[in-house]
């Protein structure tokens, strides 16, 4: 086994919209940004990750950044292939004298249609896997937040990243009623955007929106450890010149408000389909948040209010996806909901 271990690596993927984790050894190798920069011209690669996101937004006309995943999901074939071989050649698993098999396990939503999964299965193939095994998103989360998936008792899992929020309850090793709405992280920043457009007539760029909610997102307006303000810049849009404008959490938590309404209305939807039994579990074990959207102040708290049941917030949100498609590609041919 350990001989040909040499020729087989194994690496787990949570290919995000926004953010792109692959663990290799249960140790994350690769952590970074979803964009790909290529020379217009010739389609050359000229970055990835931050790199590519530092280029974002600042390009000539022969450069071009990409996000090639959208809304969770592949929307550039072709980019996100060539992002993955990039990021695949960042984790080590280069071979001696030829390139190893790859053996991989990559997350996906959970409303991904058949068409989707299989452009997610090729561009894995076409970067040189040679066995992959995909798993759905809450299912990865809840692994990486430390629940036994396989228990009878039922778990509610929300995990909101880059495109999407995924609200799940899992029981038996499978998903049981399950609830993907296309508002999350890209949301927000959007809705940031067009807050400072229309309340301070500022034109801000997507990643300074990313810099506001990290700094003073929230989703109430009574935060008990509230942050400082925080300045942000961009260009007026009546005189057209550079202009700094310092925002508060209570405007962000409004501006967001219509979004997290939706995350809302999609959770108890998803509790209104949930058979009373699992009803019965989730009321004494709480409702488990994960993703990076998660990390959004007193969110917990918000959902907390709105379906009287205790919410927690995972240990390391960010990377509890990462964690659980990790521990799933170690028990490869065990877990039934792997999806071949």
């Amino acid at each position: 086994m350990g001989f040909f271990s040499l020729f087989t690596k194994e690496i787990a993927i949570d290919l995000g919209t926004a953010n792109t984790v692959i663990l290799h050894n249960d140790k994350v190798v690769v952590d970074e940004p979803s964009i790909i920069a290529l020379e217009r011209s010739t389609k050359r690669v000229m970055a990835v990750g931050k790199k590519a996101l530092l280029m974002h937004g600042r390009t000539h006309e022969n450069i071009q950044t990409i996000r090639p995943l959208k809304d969770g999901v592949i929307a550039d074939f072709q980019s996100t292939e060539l992002m993955l071989r990039e990021f695949i050649k960042m984790t080590g698993t280069k071979g001696l004298l030829f390139p190893p098999a790859l053996k991989m396990v990559i997350c996906i939503p959970s409303g991904i249609t058949e068409v989707e999964e299989r452009a997610v299965r090729d561009s894995a193939e076409q970067s040189g896997a040679k066995e992959v095994r995909m798993i759905h998103e809450p299912m990865a989360a809840a692994i990486g937040i430390g629940i036994d998936v396989l228990d009878a008792n039922g778990n509610m899992i929300i995990d909101i990243g880059g495109g999407t929020s995924e609200i799940a309850v899992i029981a038996l090793g499978g998903i049981v009623t399950q609830k993907s709405v296309k508002t999350a992280g890209d949301e927000f920043n959007d809705d940031i955007i067009e807050y400072m457009r229309k309340k301070h007539n500022i034109s801000i760029s997507e990643s300074m929106a990313e810099d506001i909610k990290i700094n003073v997102g929230a989703a109430i307006e009574d935060l008990e450890n509230p942050p400082e303000d925080y300045e942000s810049f961009g260009r007026d849009l009546l005189q057209g010149i550079p202009i700094s404008v310092k925002v508060n959490y209570r405007e962000i938590a409004l501006a967001l408000n219509s979004s997290i309404t939706k995350i809302e209305a999609a959770v108890i939807n998803a509790l209104e389909s949930t058979p009373p039994a699992l009803s019965a579990d989730i009321y004494k074990t709480g409702i488990y948040l994960a993703g990076g959207g998660s990390l959004l102040r007193g969110l917990d708290k918000r959902l907390q209010k709105k379906t009287k049941l205790k919410v927690h917030v995972a240990d390391d949100p960010l990377k509890a996806v990462a964690r659980g498609t990790s521990i799933a590609l170690k028990n490869f041919d065990k877990f039934p909901f792997l999806i071949k």
